[in-house]
């Protein structure tokens, strides 16, 4: 077979690998077309971890080497050929009739009696209440369609796929797939519309004129795994619905239990239902062959585009992106790694306003696969989104707050539940607002303070009174929240029990104090003080005691704790059975180092600089970096940038981990350490079996998604402050080092 399998590296357009042909000089405006496109991501032979993405923030299309969905079972099951939605969502029937209640228990608080939270104590809970995995797994992401190619009316042979070669020009936002079929040339364009969730296709080769070649949508039905393929494909009973049907146009309702969407296709070529859940287009002809699929929450029927003005209009969405918003250029530098940094930024904007710029907040695998049943994990908001607003594009962050604002009187009432004031935010939650059971998910809190932080990025963006009265209730109740659910003893205001910080492995009955955490409930705080100032308000009382009063972040022998209640954290962490081996129960230097965030993330006011560099020095010495995850390297790398070590932070964002290895479309995995993984693993599957290719990441890992996109976002985030700056800082790019960087910026809001 001509077309391997097999990971590809990217080629840089016109770079020869590096900077060529682009201006050097520091009084020049950027390129942006240049500084896009030298990264445009080739390929040349399918990668099976990397298909390539197209989207406008409301749909996703992932593209395998024919720029279609035609070689599913060639790529990583991970790594499933889906098109999602933002508003794409299901539930299965709930025939026992579940409520929220059913997946409470109560759970002592100090000072505060018992008070109900969604908590699973094990796993082992779910066998003795099923309404926890209904609960859990409800509602959930679903994938609406797959457009692929056909030969001779039936699926094509890969083995006779050659020649293959795919280009993703994100300037235009068009991906452009040749290849041979069985030595005949074909070329395929496609690309997603804006402003419309359709799929547009154009498909060139004498196969086409022939009559051999052909299109076809399919639409699944909903499997009852739901992780990481929500797709089915064996069941269509009584699903699909002609609503009208012409040799040109088709357009049909789709009905999954209650969940129901409208879908159109038309083509230029003979449309053909086939009674089921397919719609074929054959050429009449002609050497191309057209093709637009539209996914549609309403049942309104306007017509589609054709396919070139389509085309224009896809063009212009996404140069408006890439000129209107921030930039940062590293040509001229001298440091090899800036190339690749480069690419990363680049990548990671363009996946970014796929994946995380709809009306929901993302979840962490965006609309690219299911992990957590597509529920999105409120803590994680900030990194998928927040850079959005420091680079110029506030707009795009403004698309999912809403949300907050329309699900105020639910987190009123969870706080009302829990006897505090304000508004309570779950964390894996899907559309509808509710906290979803989990061992860990009901004691997280680092995402109550969130909505604060991002509407403050948003103001900072353009300072508008407009964006004061928009988010003014937010803040309040966000704040209310922050200053009532700390405990108060011995004249002071504590964080927990209950609470798990953002580093997870902490008991949740015993835990309190957390240093990130401290800091970042008195910083919002502080900042909706400061939102109260700037509309006319005097300061809340309330606020400024709580302000006054929290607990300092804790620190023993010179070095910040991930909690108070742990003293000997260091100790443990530096012992022969932990320092770098974080395998026993006991250690507890893994995950996230999250206590850096309190110097990083934010600018905490009460952190003495030293003693977090010092605690910065002990992480790398000490942490077991292998048990990290991809946003940990970008918070580290604000942690170091604040602290003045530009070298430490260039080095923390090029840490050789298994989850800080960037793929050819940008792309970062999830692997976790896993003592019992195979050398081998299931790389693709279907009708004729399964492929197994070499571990990617060895023995001794797990990989459990294909793409984690908090890394992408929080990478954005790191680089918008370095670049940028941030309140306080000096100087040009202040958190690059001087020598071996040359660091052009243009649309940078400093970060607080």
């Amino acid at each position: 077979m001509s077309c391997l399998v097999g990971a590809v590296a990217p080629v840089f357009a016109g770079t020869a690998g590096g900077f060529a042909g682009t201006a050097l000089g520091a009084a020049d405006r950027i390129d942006r077309r240049a500084l896009v496109q030298r990264h445009n991501p080739v390929l040349t032979a399918i990668d099976p971890h990397a298909p390539v993405m197209l989207g406008n923030g409301a749909i996703g299309f992932t593209a395998d080497i024919t720029g279609l969905q035609t070689f599913p079972d060639r790529y990583s099951p991970l790594a499933p050929l889906l098109t999602m939605a933002q508003w794409a969502w299901h539930s299965f029937p709930d025939k026992a009739g579940y409520a929220e209640k059913d997946g409470l228990v109560q759970v002592p608080v100090p000072g505060r009696g018992e008070q109900p939270y969604a908590w699973m104590r094990s796993w082992g809970d779910a066998e003795t209440n099923p309404a926890l995995n209904w609960l859990r797994a409800n509602p959930h992401r679903i994938s609406l369609g797959r457009v692929a190619m056909t030969m001779d009316g039936k699926a094509p042979r890969f083995e006779a796929v050659s020649k293959t070669r795919q280009v993703l020009d994100m300037w235009s936002g068009t991906l452009t797939s040749r290849f041979a079929y069985e030595g005949v040339p074909v070329t395929v364009v496609t690309r997603v519309l804006p402003g419309r969730d359709a799929i547009s296709v154009e498909v060139t080769s004498p196969l086409a004129a022939s009559g051999r070649l052909g299109l076809v949508a399919r639409y699944p039905a909903v499997d009852a795994r739901i992780n990481p393929d929500p797709s089915l494909w064996s069941d269509d009973r009584g699903k699909t619905r002609i609503l009208a049907q012409g040799p040109s146009r088709i357009r049909l309702q789709r009905d999954l239990d209650a969940t129901r969407y409208w879908s159109t296709v038309e083509s230029d070529g003979i449309l053909a239902f086939d009674g089921r859940a397919t719609v074929g287009a054959k050429g009449q002809g002609s050497e191309t062959i057209r093709l637009t699929v539209s996914y549609d929450r309403t049942a309104a029927s306007a017509s589609l585009p054709p396919v070139q003005e389509g085309g224009r209009a896809v063009a212009d969405h996404w140069q408006a992106f890439w000129t209107r918003g921030g930039a940062v250029d590293f040509s001229g530098s001298t440091d090899p790694r800036a190339v690749e940094l480069e690419r990363r930024v680049v990548l990671s904007q363009y996946l970014s306003a796929i994946n995380g710029a709809g009306e929901l907040p993302p979840q962490e695998e965006g609309l690219f696969s299911n992990s957590w049943f597509g529920k999105f994990h409120l803590e994680m908001h900030p990194w998928h989104s927040g850079w959005q607003a420091i680079w110029g594009h506030p707009e795009l962050l403004e698309r999912s707050l809403p949300w907050y604002i329309a699900h105020l009187p639910k987190a009123r009432e969870e706080a009302a539940r829990h006897k505090v004031r304000g508004a309570w935010w779950p964390k894996m939650v899907g559309p509808e607002g509710r906290n979803s059971p989990s061992l860990v998910s009901p004691f997280i809190m680092w995402q109550q303070p969130h909505p604060i932080l991002m509407a403050e990025l948003v103001w900072r963006a353009g300072k508008s009174r407009a964006v004061l009265l928009r988010y003014g209730e937010l803040v309040e109740a966000t704040a209310d929240l922050l200053a009532s659910w700390p405990t108060g003893a011995n004249g002071r205001m504590n964080l927990g029990p209950p609470l798990i910080p953002a580093q997870e492995n902490y008991d949740p009955l015993t835990t309190a104090n957390p240093t990130f955490e401290l800091e970042y409930f008195r910083w919002a705080l502080q900042t909706a003080q400061a939102w109260r100032e700037r509309q006319g308000y005097p300061r809340k009382a309330e606020w400024d005691e709580a302000i006054g009063r929290l607990a300092p972040p804790p620190m023993r022998a010179g070095l910040y704790l991930p909690v108070e209640t742990v003293p000997d954290f260091w100790q443990v962490a530096r012992s022969p059975a932990c320092r770098g081996n974080a395998v026993a129960e006991a250690c507890k230097n893994r995950d996230h180092p999250s206590f850096l965030m309190a110097y990083g993330f934010i600018p905490g006011d009460r952190i003495d600089r030293a003693a977090m560099r010092r605690t910065l020095d002990a992480v790398a010495a000490n942490w077991d970096l292998r048990q990290t995850w991809g946003w940990d390297f970008p918070m580290l790398a604000m942690a170091a940038a604040r602290l003045g070590e530009p070298n430490k932070a260039i080095d923390w964002l090029f840490a050789d981990r298994k989850n800080n290895q960037w793929g050819p479309t940008g792309m970062t995995p999830r692997v976790h350490l896993d003592a019992h993984a195979e050398d081998l693993v299931p790389v693709s599957g279907g009708a004729g079996g399964v492929a197994l290719e070499d571990n990617p990441d060895g023995a001794g890992y797990r990989r459990a998604a294909e793409t984690y996109f908090p890394s992408n976002g929080a990478l954005l985030m790191a680089v918008g402050l370095m670049a940028g700056g941030w309140d306080g800082s000096k100087g040009h790019a202040p958190g690059f080092p001087k020598k071996g960087w040359k660091v052009r910026v243009e649309g940078l809001t400093p970060a607080p």
